[in-house]
Formats: structure tokens, sequence, C-alpha cells
């Protein structure tokens, strides 16, 4: 039983590094990550939910999908899978873009790094996310991403424990 339910984060060279355990297995862990109908149950933080348009996870794959607003404010994003070795780590580009997909330039590009081991009886997920600019990174700090990343990682231990 994992006892820290604490989202680590740390900062240094354009880079954010976030470390989760969570009470689960690798293979529920990594199927919550990767299949569009469960992410759609924890991606976003409350009382936004992710609605995924198209999920394609292989190596070239896309998911499409946006995070829908209490107000009904759709905010689109585009997640481009570069490498994946299964139940083990996938890499991606992450952005946010418009209604067709096409990627907004004037946000930042995340880039994803997500590996999943395991950590006693459970999975420990550090996840590395890479910008151009210091100024990229800091844009998404400001938009809140701690926050609704820390949010959603509470979304899916409840999940996870259903």
């Amino acid at each position: 039983m994992i006892t820290q339910k604490e989202t680590i984060y740390t900062q240094d060279n354009n880079k954010i590094k976030v470390v989760r355990e969570f009470d689960a297995p690798i293979e529920k862990v990594w199927k919550a990550w990767t299949d569009s109908s469960i992410l759609d149950q924890w991606w976003a933080p409350k009382p936004w939910k992710a609605v995924t348009t198209k999920m394609d996870f292989r190596e070239g794959g896309t998911w499409f999908y946006y995070m829908l607003g209490p107000d009904g404010t759709k905010q689109y994003c585009r997640a481009d899978f570069k490498k994946i070795v299964p139940d083990k780590m996938y890499v991606g580009d992450d952005g946010f873009c418009d209604e067709n997909g096409n990627i907004n330039n004037e946000m930042p590009v995340m880039h994803w790094v997500v590996e999943f081991s395991k950590a006693g009886d459970g999975t420990k997920v550090e996840v590395e996310l890479t910008f151009n600019s210091k100024a990229d990174m800091d844009k998404i700090i400001e938009m809140g991403f701690k926050d609704g990343f820390s949010s959603a990682h509470t979304n899916l231990d409840e999940l996870l424990a259903e």
C-alpha cells in the first residue's frame, strides 16, 4: 500500500519533472494512461472533463481530445506518440490545437517522456516535460499546470480504487 500520494514537481533547464505513485499494478496504471475510455475519466481537473475525439495509441499515432469546461468551453489538444514500450514508457509531443487538430503555434508544445516502474505493490509514474524555452515552461506553469495535473492524479487515484 502506497502512503505517499503527493505529486512531486521539480523544475530545471526548461524541464518539469513530475513523480507520482499509484496503488495499482503497472498494467492497470499503464492502461489508465493509454486507453482513451479511461483517460477521459481522470485526465481533466474537475469540474472540467476530457473528451477524446480520436485515439491511435501507437508510434506515429495521435490522441486528439478537448477539455470541456463547466461553461461549455472547449480547449483542444493533440498528442503525437513518438515511441512506445508497453508497460514501461512512452514519448510524445503534446500541444494546444484547433478543432481540426492544427497545432496553435502561439502556445507551448510539451515534449513528454512518461515512465512506469514497480513501487512496492503499486506503480511509480515519472513524467518529464521538456519545453523549447523557459518562457514556454513558465507559460504552462502560469496557466495552472501543477494544480491541474495534481488534481487529475487525484481523479486517477479515485478511479483506480474502484
